[in-house]
């Protein structure tokens, strides 16, 4: 009798109520930091407000399922903002929903073929520049905000602050940032004080998204239209979103997955651009929030876009009535966690060389207002710096018993060492026998072949023999390629 199959029924473990609880907490407070973001993107844009409502609604609702890093808050955002206003100003409205939905298909076609493998080149370096820069524009944009403000304004943001850092040592399960909101929003409206207040700053209308088809013609021409800006949002966007789900990976000490967060934004894009809103990406700043608020899910990012939904709906009285002073506290806040502090002692460890790449990357971004610039700026930088030390061979000589000059070449042989190379060698005084040892060497393309037979036909028009030894395996098949084989020793 054949004994019956055992099946173990495993325990499935449920977040408990304290994790709920911080995931709900920490999804309102983000979704209420977003509210004023969005609306000032939508002025940079000149569209509607609840363009950008309804893009930071749909993008975080959909990238909480379909993202590769969790916790992380994608939403408007201002870099990418700035790549569509003149879209909207020549072609109008309807073309920016059609850019959306091709940014979101390029950005998925990106991810399926596993393209955000290349972000991951980006230097140390570079990414610190990204985030101080990005923390600096936080805090800058924060200070226009005084501008016009009575004294009334410094006082409670100064509060704010007060409540966000002390806050902590009475209650660490509520948000500070949210009791921060909380208080001064009910401060503003029992005073009746005469600070700005989110309502200021744009219009919000109680209307749901719905689904609708971009009014275009499908046509080349179209295409030829939307292409130019679909391409670089897609680009901005997977770069500013694994920027930001690096430094979440950094802050939760997790791992997250590169390609399926590119598929997931390319997803999310796809339908915001369907329900009339605007290409969104990772924000640093809001998934800050997010982390510090105690977050480590998907669920808090759901929260977000679902009770900023539920904000516009339900809650619109009281959303307008929110203080700009308290949203500027928490965002001050941000700005000064954002900031990577560590970096600057760092500096002072690094070559002088590898220490310019963190300040260009801030200076250009800071001076663009363009986080893909700067970025751009300081990878280059870093790659000219790689090449040129990749590009340092030296060499020493000596004389063997058999007269012969041996010459033993260390460093990387490629196109951007192989003028040096051929410089290395005393042609005219060499005796009538050389060896030259690869030992410590590689041959990386076909340059460098080119550059060790150059070497050779420069002995041979002056009569002397040439031998080549120390070879690897992939340096001798180069040879091979090019006719030098007799030259190698085994």
């Amino acid at each position: 009798m054949k004994r019956g199959r055992k099946w173990k029924l495993k325990a499935i473990k449920l977040p408990g109520f304290t994790t709920i609880q911080t995931e709900i907490l920490a999804g309102i407070t983000v979704a209420l930091a977003l509210i004023p973001e969005s609306l000032a993107f939508a002025a940079i844009v000149k569209v509607n407000p609840m363009v950008a409502l309804y893009t930071s609604f749909c993008v975080a609702t959909i990238i909480s399922i379909t993202g590769g890093r969790p916790a992380m808050i994608s939403a408007a955002t201002g870099s990418m903002a700035l790549l569509m206003t003149s879209l909207v100003a020549q072609h109008g409205i309807e073309y920016l929903f059609a850019a959306t939905i091709l940014t979101g298909i390029i950005q998925f076609l990106m991810g399926v073929f596993k393209l955000g493998r290349f972000f991951t080149f980006i230097p140390p370096s570079v990414i610190a520049g990204f985030v101080n820069a990005l923390a600096i524009l936080i805090f800058t944009a924060q200070l226009q905000q005084f501008v016009g403000e009575p004294w009334q304004m410094y006082v409670m943001v100064a509060a704010t602050l007060a409540i966000v850092y002390l806050f902590p040592r009475i209650n660490k399960s509520i948000p500070s940032p949210l009791v921060a909101i909380v208080v001064m929003t009910i401060v503003a409206m029992v005073t009746g004080l005469d600070v700005r207040r989110v309502g200021d700053i744009g219009e919000i209308t109680r209307a749901l998204p719905i689904f609708h088809f971009p009014n275009i013609d499908f046509s080349l021409k179209t295409l030829a239209i939307i292409l130019p800006y679909s391409l670089p949002l897609a680009i901005v966007g997977i770069l500013e979103s694994l920027l930001t789900a690096d430094l979440v990976d950094e802050l939760t000490d997790t791992k997250s997955s590169k390609n399926k967060e590119v598929k997931g934004q390319g997803i999310a894009n796809i339908v915001t651009g369907f329900f009339g809103g605007m290409a969104g990406c990772g924000m640093v700043g809001q998934s800050i929030i997010n982390v510090r608020s105690g977050a480590r899910s998907r669920f808090s990012t759901f929260v977000a876009g679902v009770f900023l939904l539920f904000s516009i709906m339900i809650l619109k009285d009281v959303v307008v009535q929110i203080p700009m002073a308290a949203l500027v506290g928490v965002m001050i806040m941000v700005a000064i966690e954002t900031f990577d502090w560590k970096s600057l002692k760092h500096l002072q460890k690094m070559p002088v060389s590898e220490a310019l790449i963190m300040p260009l990357t801030v200076a250009v971004v800071v001076w663009t207002h363009d986080l893909a610039k700067g970025v751009l700026a300081g990878v280059i930088l870093s790659t000219l710096i790689f090449a040129w030390k990749l590009a340092q061979i030296k060499t020493t000589t000596s004389v063997e018993s058999n007269g012969a000059k041996l010459y033993k070449i260390s460093g990387q042989l490629f196109f951007g060492s192989m003028t040096h190379f051929v410089e290395l060698f005393n042609y005219n005084q060499d005796p009538e026998k050389i060896i030259i040892d690869f030992s410590n060497s590689h041959l990386w393309d076909h340059s460098a072949v080119t550059a060790v037979s150059k070497v050779v036909q420069k002995y041979r028009k002056l009569n002397k023999k040439v031998m080549i030894v120390g070879l690897n395996e992939e340096s001798q098949l180069f040879m091979h390629k090019v006719g030098l084989t007799e030259l190698l020793v085994q």
